[in-house]
């Protein structure tokens, strides 16, 4: 098995104990057992058992009390529901959405800020040594050639890399399959691009990550809207109804941890989708920038893996999970890869070589794998930590997704709780979150935001979160006074 996917020791043990918490056997102020006696019923070591403990009080579930043991101090039964699923109408429409996201990304952007607003990794979380490390064995072994461009489709050992990581997710991707770019995002241009013109209509998810409605607005493209499940994905029953009513010309999903709601599709969606599709030649952009991130015990299955007609063009990078400023992304985009290549070749000429070549390394020595071990545990604990401010300081009618992957929490918050009223609150807070309109063609999610767990847990994030919710109860109350 991958190093990648495999779980330690301690991390089945930590799971035994969450797996009692969550079914209620062990509720919160129930004393559960003792460091010695852990080693002991579970035949491991105390280290490990220590271990186990370590990793359930960074989540939030356990606490340890002085000359006393550990305590439950948490329980997933005690989360608010999820939010409902919402039907947005069918009709595709012209994006005029550019203007409001650069003005929250503005806000996010400023460094008195607390930013609870930008979907990336802190610093502090990637392995900044080892990068620097490949780096400098890159230039030290090359003979410049790390100067020189690297045309599309890209290095070819970053590539072979990549097609190798494929059989991870059920893929048999070879290196030739693929061309590097700038980040996931110059993927799903590009990809955009080839399958279809200004005019034509792309199916999204919805909410949806509102880089995907710059990108088809920038493209004079429309969108049209799909309901999607927090937990499944996107509702197939919907997407073919939308299908027969309306001509559609691609679509763009992310099935595995979608942004804003960490909703990953399960494997037979995934391949009715593709079928589905296949049916009607239309075109799946799938996007798979989280796929590494899964919090859950392996790494789930592409759409790509069931493509027999070379219609599912995939897409993912290198940003979220190790290098956000390295921009080196991916697309395997089936039998669109020469078009997408001349496009990659006209807009960018080529990606940076000396970042693809570390990278590779990077990803040649199985340094990826273990670095993937750690930010995915990391993610895990402060997604836990932050869902539990959330309930202990937001209103009671407050509703949270539960991500099986990825870093974000998507909030639904009581109905008269204007989200960008919200956003402009916080800011004088100095306090940046992401207020739900912008995941949206039509103004929806007026009641949402979105919030990134990508920095590390600490009293300064939760003194922000508590900060947000007695602004929320305040909005709250002010339009209850006019009722």
């Amino acid at each position: 098995m991958n190093i990648g996917t495999s779980e330690t020791l301690y991390e089945s043990v930590a799971g035994k104990i969450e797996s009692l918490i969550e079914q209620e056997v062990l509720q919160p102020g129930d004393k559960v057992p003792s460091v010695r006696k852990l080693s002991s019923e579970q035949g491991v070591s105390l280290s490990t058992a220590f271990q186990a403990y370590f990793l359930l009080e960074n989540k939030g579930l356990i606490e340890s009390k002085p000359r006393s043991g550990f305590y439950v101090k948490f329980a997933k039964s005690k989360l608010p529901p999820q939010p409902q699923l919402i039907f947005p109408k069918h009709s595709p429409s012209l994006l005029n959405v550019n203007e409001m996201i650069s003005k929250v990304l503005k806000e996010a952007r400023n460094e008195k800020n607390i930013s609870l607003a930008v979907a990336s990794p802190h610093y502090s979380l990637l392995p900044v040594a080892q990068l620097n490390k490949a780096i400098t064995q890159t230039i030290r072994k090359g003979k410049g050639e790390y100067l020189n461009y690297d045309f599309p489709p890209g290095h070819e050992r970053l590539r072979r890399q990549i097609a190798r990581r494929s059989f991870d997710w059920g893929g048999n991707l070879h290196s030739d399959d693929i061309i590097i770019t700038f980040g996931c995002m110059e993927a799903l241009n590009l990809c955009l691009r080839a399958v279809a013109s200004p005019g034509d209509t792309i199916a999204i998810e919805s909410p949806t990550y509102y880089g995907i409605l710059q990108a088809i607005e920038s493209l004079g493209m429309k969108a049209m809207e799909i309901a999607t499940h927090p937990e499944t994905g996107v509702d197939l029953d919907d997407l073919e109804k939308a299908l027969n009513k309306t001509k559609v010309t691609a679509c763009l999903f992310v099935t595995n941890f979608n942004n804003p709601l960490g909703s990953c599709m399960p494997v037979k969606n995934k391949r009715k989708l593709v079928n589905l599709l296949a049916h009607r030649e239309i075109p799946l952009i799938e996007d798979d920038l989280y796929g590494d991130l899964f919090l859950g015990k392996s790494r789930p299955v592409n759409a790509k893996a069931f493509d027999k007609k070379g219609l599912v063009l995939l897409c993912s990078s290198f940003s979220k999970s190790l290098a956000p400023g390295f921009r080196v992304g991916w697309t395997s985009p089936g039998r669109f890869k020469e078009k997408i290549e001349r496009l990659k070749f006209m807009t960018t000429v080529a990606t940076s070589t000396l970042n693809q070549m570390a990278i590779a390394h990077f990803l040649e020595n199985g340094s990826y794998d273990r670095h993937l071990r750690k930010i995915r545990t990391a993610f895990n604990n402060q997604i836990s930590l932050t869902t539990q401010a959330i309930v202990k300081y937001f209103p009671p009618e407050t509703k949270i997704t539960r991500p099986s992957g990825g870093f974000v929490l998507w909030v639904e918050l009581p109905g008269n709780v204007d989200a960008m009223e919200l956003h402009e609150a916080a800011r004088a807070k100095h306090i940046s979150i992401a207020p739900g309109p912008i995941f949206s063609t039509k103004n929806q999610y007026n009641n949402f935001i979105r919030i990134s767990c990508g920095l590390p847990w600490s009293e300064k994030i939760e003194e922000a979160i508590k900060e947000i919710g007695k602004l929320i109860i305040t909005l709250s109350n002010h339009q209850l006074s006019y009722l």
